[in-house]
């Protein structure tokens, strides 16, 4: 089983994606992206990267400015939320821009652990702008082969 995206209903009411796909967002979103017919938007939202090996998944978000005090990792009921949060500085607010590509503010990504995930021994570390998480897999019982008599 695989690591996959949680796209929770929007609490406003409005339909969400995962709900409700657009019928031309597939034709759109390798252009424009996931987000275009999205209602809710976030100023930032970090690209991720899964993937998987024989003991565990690995998570990786591209969050470059924060400090490790600005994410905040829960768990709950097998869904695995990374939000993060910084604000502008100041100074930023205050300069005059030709141009200003760089976002600042909150996100939020939600992730569907799957049931061989061990949620107790999940691990992250921040470093030069990448937040991973590791998340190891359960050991699965193993299938003895054996002769069972009959009384």
């Amino acid at each position: 089983m695989r690591l996959v995206e949680w796209n929770k209903p929007a609490a406003n009411g409005q339909v969400s994606r995962a709900v409700y796909q657009h019928p031309f967002s597939g034709v759109l979103e390798n252009v424009f992206g996931n987000d275009l017919f999205q209602k809710e938007h976030a100023s930032f939202v970090p690209a991720v990267n899964i993937a998987e090996s024989e003991s565990a998944y690995q998570l990786e978000l591209s969050a470059p400015g924060f400090n490790k005090t600005d994410f905040k990792i829960a768990l709950e009921k097998r869904t695995l939320v990374v939000s993060g949060k910084h604000a502008e500085e100041k100074e930023v607010k205050e300069q005059k821009f030709s141009r200003k590509e760089f976002n600042y503010g909150a996100f939020q990504r939600v992730f569907k652990l799957p049931e061989n995930a061990n949620e107790s021994a999940i691990a992250a570390t921040y470093e030069n702008g990448i937040l991973k998480l590791e998340i190891p897999k359960k050991e699965q019982e193993k299938n003895e082969s054996r002769e069972i008599s009959i009384s």
